[in-house]
């Protein structure tokens, strides 16, 4: 006799690959964030998610706009400028991007 529990698919091996196209997306985008935002270094200090875009870095509102069209046209996605205006840290940036990305 058949249970329900043998009858229920096996989604785990789907569940797996679709964890691991999560990381490797975030991934992805981590790694484009910080190369795009590397010129803009102080004292080749490493750029980490919690760096503070205005803060931590040499940048003006000019750069930051030009990166973001870039990363727009990287992951084919628009992000809205209110969006844009509220980004203060790498991780920020980087959730915005995921989530647009995503959908």
């Amino acid at each position: 006799m058949q249970t329900a529990r043998n009858l229920a698919p096996d989604t785990r091996g789907a569940i797996n690959v679709l964890e691991r196209e999560r990381i490797t997306l975030r991934d992805d985008v981590m790694y484009e964030v910080c190369r795009q935002l590397a010129p803009y270094r102080v004292d080749d200090k490493p750029i980490t998610a919690q760096t503070v875009i205005y803060d931590d870095l040499s940048i003006d509102s000019l750069a930051v706009m030009d990166i973001v069209v870039e990363l727009e046209d990287r992951f084919d996605i628009a992000i809205p400028i209110n969006t844009v205006a509220e980004i203060r840290t790498v991780k920020v940036l980087a959730d915005a991007i995921l989530a647009l990305a995503r959908t």
